[in-house]
């Protein structure tokens, strides 16, 4: 195999005029990646479980085009604020709403993958006035799988509390269908993240939906699904390791206004993995082309 070209968070935004900053969101300090003219439409990118807003460094670019782009940490992810408490969706959508009044938009487009999908689709499903089109990118909140929540749980949990290199690494790559794809840039971006002094704490919250009985209360039904009016596409992929693309198709057949976009040879982060495929579809479903 020919050795990978060497890339960076760096060198995916060098050419991106954006802003890095923090964004106090009703009590939550919300740390953000933002690219875009304020006068387009507002687009929020969300990210999946212990991630961060650099999980849509590869995107910013494109959707600076059409949109006034942030991605975000969640709470008890980051740079955001930890609360010391279990997190559950319910947070995460307090957490939105915040942000979107703090930005003084009344809706926006929404974009999550894994968690942020999941946040997303019960978001769309509780303020459906808020939201124009959503994508739920190899969402979570409808399988309960022991075996990957173990999984999930143990790799997360042992890089917290032992932020090494090769912990976290060993997470990122999960995330992957090439391993090739964590390179030491993304593994120094997420260690710095986990050596925060108060990341042990936040990362025992954030994996509270881990729990089955937690995980249980705050899963989407199918009924849920049903539920959702907004116009909806489902990203997933060939080697995802939450699920199968089974799994995918039956969200987007559940959904009154879903569709499904299959993407080849990603894992868990096909915006990053797949980029230019991702972009692609991502942005003709937003721009409704």
């Amino acid at each position: 195999m020919a050795e990978r070209e060497f890339t960076s968070v760096w060198s995916d935004l060098n050419r991106v005029e954006f802003s890095q900053g923090f964004l106090q969101a009703g009590p939550y300090r919300t740390r953000y990646l933002r690219a875009g003219d304020p006068s387009k439409p507002l687009l929020l990118l969300l990210h999946g479980i212990t991630g961060h807003a650099e999980a849509y460094a590869r995107n910013l670019r494109s959707h600076s085009e059409h949109f006034n782009t942030y991605a975000i940490d969640f709470i008890g992810h980051g740079y955001s604020s930890k609360p010391e408490h279990p997190l559950e969706i319910r947070h995460y959508i307090d957490q939105l709403l915040h942000v979107l009044d703090a930005l003084g938009a009344d809706r926006a487009s929404l974009s999550g993958e894994s968690l942020g999908g999941w946040v997303t689709a019960r978001f769309a499903q509780l303020h459906p006035d808020r939201v124009n089109r959503i994508v739920l990118n190899t969402m979570g909140g409808t399988m309960a799988n022991p075996k990957v929540m173990e999984r999930l749980y143990t790799l997360s949990m042992q890089a917290a509390e032992d932020p090494s290199w090769e912990r976290v690494k060993a997470r990122l790559e999960w995330l992957m269908a090439d391993p090739s794809m964590v390179t030491d840039d993304l593994i120094k971006t997420r260690q710095m993240i986990f050596q925060q002094p108060d990341w042990p704490m936040a990362c025992r919250m954030n994996m509270a939906l881990q729990d089955l009985e937690t995980r249980k209360r705050n899963m989407l039904s199918d009924d849920d699904l049903r539920a959702i009016t907004a116009e909806a596409l489902v990203i997933w992929t060939t080697k995802d390791p939450s699920g199968p693309v089974d799994e995918g198709r039956r969200i987007a057949d559940l959904l009154p206004n879903g569709r499904l976009a299959v993407i080849e040879n990603a894992g868990h982060w096909p915006q990053y993995e797949q980029t230019e495929q991702f972009n692609q579809i991502h942005l003709d479903f937003l721009l409704g082309r």
